[in-house]
């Protein structure tokens, strides 16, 4: 870490901040730093808040990556996907204090994580591919299977609709939106007392709820890596 991840710990809580000065762009070397980052919580034992910056917390992927044809493009996808995997199945609670707008593969790892805070305010929430003229990855809509209401699922990944933080909540992709400036201390308040849950347990509730819907990712996955690698040779 050292860029634009910082990883801070207090008590049983530590805190993954993403903060690239702009729009929180999951480049190769954010996602390396993020990775890295949940290394350390898990060495930690800590229970993980994945914060962004002020008025956003994730437009997605890099785009000058994405659309830029190099060797780093499929790496990044890839990378992206992982992290979203392993948040689901990390072995201690994961909070997001989602700090502004989620677009795309940022909104993916928002609704990989087991509590979201949101910023009340006219901040957009959407998975905005099929608006841009791409189609979602299979891993994408497992990710969107998983947390959102069947009626919200629809609108999000064949409409791009856009949601508010207010309606973000009744869709499923936010669990409570309170004022920009009570982000960070409800989200740090909530995992603190998440630290209190034997995590033993937690753990072990947690493979098991989300069983169907890891495998399903996980085959989502290696499909989609057939896909890329096809398209590139």
């Amino acid at each position: 870490m050292g860029g634009p991840v910082t990883y801070t710990r207090r008590g049983s809580v530590a805190t993954i901040a993403m903060d690239d000065g702009k729009v929180n762009a999951l480049s190769p070397a954010m996602l390396a730093e993020l990775a890295a980052a949940f290394d350390q919580a898990a060495t930690d034992n800590a229970v993980v808040v994945l914060a962004g910056r002020d008025g956003i917390f994730s437009a997605g992927f890099d785009l000058r990556v994405l659309t830029g044809g190099g060797p780093d493009a499929v790496p990044m996808l890839q990378a992206g996907f992982r992290l979203a995997e392993r948040m689901l199945s990390f072995p201690a609670p994961v909070v997001i204090a989602c700090t502004g707008h989620a677009i795309a593969m940022g909104v993916f790892l928002v609704l990989s994580a087991d509590y979201r805070v949101g910023a009340d305010g006219p901040f957009r929430i959407t998975a905005n591919e099929v608006a841009i003229g791409l189609t979602l990855p299979r891993a994408a809509i497992e990710i969107c299977r998983q947390r959102l209401t069947p009626a919200a699922f629809t609108r999000a990944v064949l409409l791009a609709e856009v949601f508010s933080p207010a309606d973000a909540v009744g869709a499923g992709f936010l669990d409570r939106v309170v004022a920009p400036n009570d982000v960070a201390a409800t989200a740090q308040a909530t995992a603190e007392q998440m630290a209190t849950l034997n995590l033993g347990a937690h753990d072990a509730s947690k493979q098991r709820a989300r069983a169907v819907a890891l495998e399903a990712l996980r085959h989502a996955m290696a499909d989609d890596d057939a896909d890329m690698g096809a398209a590139a040779s």
